[in-house]
């Protein structure tokens, strides 16, 4: 008997008609549209950094920088230590951009259901139903691969499963090239052997408390019941219990939509530009983003920020969240920088607006080093982890912040 899922599922999924979705990605984007540009970088170290910027960090790394101890996000300073005969490249989005534009029309033919990333070479396309047009959906994917290998020398790793989140650990697992097909009904048994950090949704802070308890495998959590889940993780034991289960009901977006956008809205009561009291009202803003996103298992990649000044004039900043995350905390790092970049006149704000678009599935964790961000980031997702425990069992304003206590 499958088990009972704890999400709803929506109308347009039929439970009579088990699905197909093809997840193809392009390991190390980035580095793999740079090697198309110059092929001399093929088979060396490539680091793609802002390397004339202060603080700079790693913005992608090719495998031979990653077996090296180069990872994303690690200053690049200390990237060069690990690996120092690489070669460094600024990062161009806009020739991301346009390589993904053209992964999307290639198989744009194949299914009117394809979800892209932020140009991060992820896209999944729903194959339901398509086989009478194309065949078999494991022949539609690897039509993909070849299509996409010969007309633009691009090599994915791709995978067909039941759902999105069953066919992300699936390429996650061939990496940095492969393929692998999960039939239906496969999904908890494929999962069950894997380590929790492969799991999407599965946030840091979910995995210090499961290693608290001594469980790191996805088949120890899913011989818990609900009700043991709900004592650790309250409200999100459903969507925990679900996902180490390969149960994951949300669709592949039709081409053109976008995901479901998260909005936080502050009016102030009179009109300000006192720092402390506006500072007070956006963490109050994060957490309200924060817990929506932890709550449906994703993770914030790029934040933006609205402003309202009493003369009528509108304000607007974004900026991307490296690594996405739905931490209160480094949410706030992001959205602070974004308020004093669109915060730039004396005039009184009247409103604040903050906008996650595109939320996605938190990174894995897999960091295969200790430095001080990671145990600070550990710290965090304890302490947030904590506090929506608390707030689950004696309510919302049980526990605050104390930066969202002032103001």
């Amino acid at each position: 008997m499958p088990p009972v899922s704890c999400l709803k599922m929506p109308p347009w999924i039929r439970k009579d008609r088990p699905r197909s979705v093809v997840h193809l990605n392009i390991t190390d984007f980035a580095v793999a549209v740079e090697r198309m540009v110059d092929s001399r970088l093929k088979g060396h170290p490539v680091i793609i950094a802002p390397e004339a910027t202060a603080r700079a960090v790693v913005y992608d790394m090719s495998e031979e920088a990653y077996q090296a101890g180069v990872r994303k996000n690690m200053p690049l300073q200390r990237a060069l230590r690990c690996c120092r005969d690489a070669a460094v490249l600024p990062p161009h989005p806009d020739r991301y951009e346009r390589v993904m534009q053209d992964l999307f029309r290639e198989v744009l033919s194949y299914s009117p259901l394809i979800e892209p990333g932020e140009a991060d070479g992820h896209l999944f396309i729903d194959v339901t139903g398509t086989s009478r047009l194309f065949g078999p959906s494991v022949d539609v994917a690897w039509r993909m691969y070849h299509q996409i290998k010969a007309r633009l020398g691009l090599t994915p790793v791709w995978s067909v499963a039941p759902n999105k989140l069953v066919s992300k650990v699936a390429t996650r697992l061939v990496k940095p090239t492969g393929e692998y097909v999960v039939g239906d009904g496969e999904e908890s048994a494929f999962l069950a052997p894997l380590p929790l950090v492969l799991l999407p949704g599965i946030e840091s802070g979910d995995l210090c408390r499961l290693r608290e308890l001594n469980l790191s495998l996805v088949r120890q959590v899913a011989d818990l019941t609900l009700d043991q889940l709900n004592i650790p993780f309250g409200k999100r034991a459903g969507m925990i219990f679900d996902f180490v289960r390969g149960i994951d009901p949300s669709p592949v977006l039709p081409a053109g939509q976008r995901p479901r956008t998260i909005m936080a809205d502050h009016e102030f009561g009179n009109d300000t530009n006192d720092v402390a009291m506006v500072e007070h009202a956006v963490y109050r803003l994060v957490e309200k983003i924060g817990a929506t996103l932890r709550k449906q298992g994703r993770a914030a990649a790029t934040l933006a920020i609205m402003l309202d000044h009493s003369d009528g004039l509108r304000r607007f900043r974004q900026m991307a969240v490296r690594p996405p995350s739905g931490n209160d905390i480094t949410l706030f790092e992001t959205v602070r920088s974004i308020l004093y970049l669109a915060w730039t006149r004396r005039v009184r704000l009247r409103h604040i607006r903050l906008i996650c678009a595109k939320p996605v599935f938190p990174p894995a964790q897999m960091e295969l080093f200790f430095s001080d961000s990671v145990v600070i980031a550990q710290k965090r997702a304890s302490l947030i982890n904590a506090v929506d425990h608390i707030r689950e069992r004696f309510g919302h304003d049980s526990i605050g912040m104390g930066r969202s206590l002032t103001g």
